[in-house]
C-alpha cells in the first residue's frame, strides 16, 4: 500500500465553536490543540497543516483545577537586566482572558514551523458573543 498525503490545496477546513464556561483549562487545552493539527481526520499527517479553525467563547469563565487559580504565575522576560515579570493568573483571567488560553494551547502544540499558522486558526472570545457566526455550517441555514 502507498501512503497518501493530501496536498494544502484539497485540505477542508472546518469550524469548532467551544464554550469554555465551567471547563478545566487543561483538558480544554488539549482538544482545542488536537482540532488545530487535525489529529481527529483520517488525512493527519505530522508535517502537513490539515487542522481546523476553533473558536472558543466565554474565555473569562475558565476553571483550575486544586489551588491553581492563586498559585499559578505566568513569567516572562524582557532581556534587559531586571526585566523578569509575574503575573499571577487570578490577575490575567480579569484583564487579559484571551491570553490564558492562547498561552496554554500555544504550549501544547509541536514547537515546529507550523505552530505559529495553527495559532492564527484559534480565535478566543471575551463573553458568548461568537462573531464569527457565519462560517458554522448549522447558523447558515
Amino acid at each position: 500500500m502507498k501512503t497518501i498525503h493530501t496536498p494544502k490545496e484539497k485540505v477542508k477546513r472546518d469550524w469548532h465553536l467551544i464554550n469554555a464556561e465551567k471547563k478545566v483549562l487543561g483538558r480544554m487545552s488539549t482538544e482545542i490543540a488536537g482540532l488545530l493539527m487535525g489529529k481527529h481526520k483520517p488525512t493527519f499527517s505530522k508535517h502537513v497543516d490539515v487542522g481546523d479553525h476553533v473558536v472558543v467563547t466565554n474565555a473569562e469563565k475558565i476553571v483550575l483545577t486544586g489551588k491553581k487559580k492563586q498559585q499559578k504565575l505566568y513569567r516572562s522576560h524582557s532581556g534587559y537586566p531586571g526585566g523578569f515579570k509575574e503575573v499571577t493568573f487570578e490577575k490575567m483571567i480579569t484583564e487579559q482572558p484571551k491570553k490564558v488560553i492562547e498561552h496554554a494551547v500555544s504550549g501544547m502544540l509541536p514547537k515546529n514551523r507550523l505552530q505559529k499558522i495553527r495559532m492564527r486558526r484559534l480565535n478566543v472570545v471575551v463573553g458568548g458573543d461568537n462573531p464569527y457566526r457565519s462560517k458554522f455550517k448549522e447558523l447558515k441555514k
